[in-house]
């Protein structure tokens, strides 16, 4: 009988105890042994290391509401009232309650804090790294398991070039290795920025398979690598009470999980040759569409574009919109891209889910060298939000749209949208344009429309504080998103605003923990086969309609109304043969100039697109 040698490594918690080998065993054992292949387990435990490292029990409190409000899965927002569960209780035990204490400073100690001791104590991760990297180049296994915590150190084992190179058996065997990672924290915002920096690595193994259940709690997130041909999905749902939605069995013994990874390994370790290739098939074709597509030589294109008139407030109304994204469709279809390759969304189809799943669908299985248009025309607006410990502790710019009321589930900013776009492969090219203002709009003259609102009272209040000397209301101060990310202030203006606490959309500095300048140092350690791979989330190219302080005009050309922006744009497209989108946005802003429109468009994106001639042309 064929033998599956299996990896497992442990994840969140205390496993001193050793009860999780025998629970991973039974379960893997089930599941493996029905299609007449032996399963070898072997447990990987780092938690005697971990014992050595000093994690206060504040360290761990402030790593555990940080990764409560980075969670961005569907049942992120319920974990506090959740987390009792992991007490082995429905809810957290009430004040005076036998034990409390002690509960309370285990978890913060085993699950939180060791997270922040991985993610901030160098020595302890080296020494997990170093461990894991000699064990599997003795131990050789074929599939590892990483569980929760796990997967982070495993992740961060197989994407250090440094400690592979040290490895050489390790690094040799994982080609022919298949990665399976479980009720992960890859994916979790507050985890990009601190451990990747701000993107997640194709790595060097066979496959790489992530079981993803949008229920578990425990600061999970689905992972998005498209166009990675050896990376796949695969959902696994199940929705028990309490923390078991985090459980590894549970994972492990899915019936996705049995049909996507047991069934495909046991055929191909099978010592029928027909039960091999068999197993190879099913392999195959459980790979992800974007593994497919990343194999394709020809330019897809894809093209989104929103325009709202007919909000629900008379006061919020607008009269060009629609007409720019007919206006932007014809003359896309002018520049090489077909109708079928189009959506249009309109009015009060425009909600925020309407376009949020818009979304998906236009970087859904993006490759290198697609190309990919965003359009908005509509209002823009920023909103202060809360963030962790229910504080305001940022502003963020906001398309509005049709179903706007201000409030996080009905707007898009950058937070709904960077983990569509932030993983998407560099050579992607992805075009944002929005025509709209990015702060309020109110001007005196009725006859003018400008693109932007201003927040209601009590929306505008979240951002004031009473001054008591001066009786006036002034800004609050509101942290700085990220004080040292450039020496250059306009390009810090570019992306967090002239306050700098302003996340603006398709920066995705949610993910960018570094500065410039460390960037800059971490492309100089790159491995030279990839010297001419930027570093970080990926940055689409933004045209925008105006400055961050002015306003997105309206345009009356006869009877018909459009964007000031939009209509001079596309007749800058219509005149030019060939132009860069740095031409480009140059000859919009003379143009909108001489008609006597103080706004000036902005560009933001690589040097090397930004300069680059637009490719539809």
């Amino acid at each position: 009988m064929s033998t599956i040698r299996i990896l497992g490594i442990h994840g969140l918690g205390d496993h001193r105890d050793g009860q999780w080998i025998d629970d991973w065993e039974k379960a893997i054992v089930g599941c493996v042994s029905q299609s007449g292949v032996k399963a070898e387990f072997v447990p990987f435990s780092y938690d005697e290391i971990y014992e050595e490292i000093d994690i206060s029990t504040l360290e761990a409190s402030t790593a555990f509401v940080k990764l409560a409000a980075s969670g961005i899965t569907s049942g992120a927002s319920n974990l506090i009232d959740n987390i009792g569960g992991l007490f082995g209780r429905r809810s957290i035990p009430q004040a005076g309650t036998r034990g409390l204490f002690s509960s309370t400073k285990h978890f913060l100690e085993w699950y939180a804090g060791y997270v922040v001791a991985w993610l901030e104590d160098d020595r302890f991760r080296a020494s997990v790294r170093k461990r894991l990297l000699k064990t599997i180049g003795e131990e050789k296994p074929d599939v590892v398991l990483a569980h929760s915590l796990g997967s982070l150190i495993s992740y961060d084992a197989f994407s250090s070039h440094g400690d592979l190179a040290r490895h050489s058996k390790a690094k040799k065997h994982l080609q022919h290795m298949t990665y399976v990672t479980l009720g992960s924290q890859i994916g979790n915002p507050f985890v990009v920025k601190n451990l990747t920096p701000g993107r997640i690595a194709a790595l060097p193994v066979k496959q790489w398979t992530h079981l993803y259940n949008r229920e578990d709690d425990v600061f999970t997130a689905e992972i998005r690598l498209p166009g990675v041909a050896n990376f796949i999905q695969t959902e696994t749902f199940f929705d028990i009470e309490g923390w078991k939605d985090h459980s590894a069995t549970h994972y492990l013994s899915h019936p996705a999980t049995v049909r996507g990874v047991w069934k495909p390994l046991a055929l191909q370790h099978s010592a029928a040759p027909a039960a091999q290739a068999l197993g190879k098939s099913m392999s195959d074709s459980l790979r992800s569409t974007s593994a497919r597509r990343a194999a394709r030589s020809e330019t897809r294109r894809r093209a989104l574009l929103v325009g709202i008139n007919e909000y629900p407030e008379p006061d919020m109304r607008l009269q060009g919109c629609v007409n720019d994204t007919f206006l932007m469709s014809s003359v896309l279809q002018e520049c090489k891209f077909e109708p079928e390759q189009m959506r249009v969304v309109l009015n009060d189809r425009a909600t925020a889910s309407g376009i949020l799943e818009r979304l998906h669908w236009l970087v859904d299985d993006a490759a290198p060298g697609d190309e990919l248009v965003f359009y908005y025309s509509g209002h823009g607006a920023q909103l202060p939000t809360y963030g962790a410990g229910d504080s305001v502790d940022q502003m963020d710019e906001s398309l509005v749209p049709w179903d706007f009321d201000w409030s996080p589930e009905r707007c898009i900013t950058d937070d709904q949208i960077y983990n569509l776009y932030s993983q998407l492969p560099y050579d992607t090219r992805l075009v944002m344009i929005f025509d709209c203002c990015h702060s309020g709009g109110i001007h005196r003259d009725p006859g003018v429309r400008v693109r932007g609102l201003t927040a209601p009272d009590d929306v505008r209040h979240r951002a004031l504080k009473w001054n008591s000397k001066e009786g006036m209301w002034l800004p609050r101060e509101i942290s700085q998103l990220s004080g040292d990310f450039s020496k250059d202030q306009t390009v810090n203006d570019a992306f967090t605003g002239q306050g700098g606490s302003l996340r603006r959309i398709g920066r995705a500095m949610h993910l960018r923990g570094d500065s410039a300048d460390g960037y800059a140092r971490r492309k100089k350690d790159r491995p030279k086969a990839s010297e001419e791979a930027p570093v970080g989330p990926y940055l689409p190219l933004i045209m925008e309609a105006c400055q961050e302080h002015q306003y997105a005009y309206e345009y009356r050309h006869g009877v018909e109304s459009y964007g000031a922006f939009t209509y001079s744009l596309a007749a800058a497209l219509r005149k030019a043969e060939k132009i860069s989108f740095k031409r480009l946005t140059k000859k919009v802003t003379r143009r909108l100039k001489k008609l006597g429109y103080d706004q000036k468009p902005a560009i933001l994106g690589p040097a090397a697109i930004t300069q680059a001639n637009v490719p539809w042309m």
